[in-house]
């Protein structure tokens, strides 16, 4: 499945670690919104949207189900808050 746009909204908190949200969309025709981009021990990395069960776990809604999809989207949104982040 080919990405066709990411959209990415930054978020201006100064002692947050959330920094931007992201919406990714695959071949015009199937979106996925709230991509979290997160600033982590190691760097920059996403997560992808989920909720709290009754336990106070969290689960993935939407996500990957392989290594290529899962990278491909990471690169991907990582880029386009890059590019936002240069604009900015």
């Amino acid at each position: 499945m080919k990405i066709t746009d990411v959209r990415v909204r930054l978020i201006q908190k100064e002692d947050s670690k959330l920094k931007a949200v992201a919406s990714i969309t695959f071949e015009d025709c199937f979106v996925v919104h709230d991509i979290k981009i997160i600033e982590g021990n190691d760097g920059l990395f996403i997560a992808m949207p989920s909720r709290k069960t009754a336990d106070g776990e969290y689960k993935d809604i939407a996500h990957p189900i392989n290594t290529p999809t899962r990278e491909a989207i990471i690169s991907s949104v990582l880029d386009a808050y890059n590019a936002e982040i240069s604009k900015a």
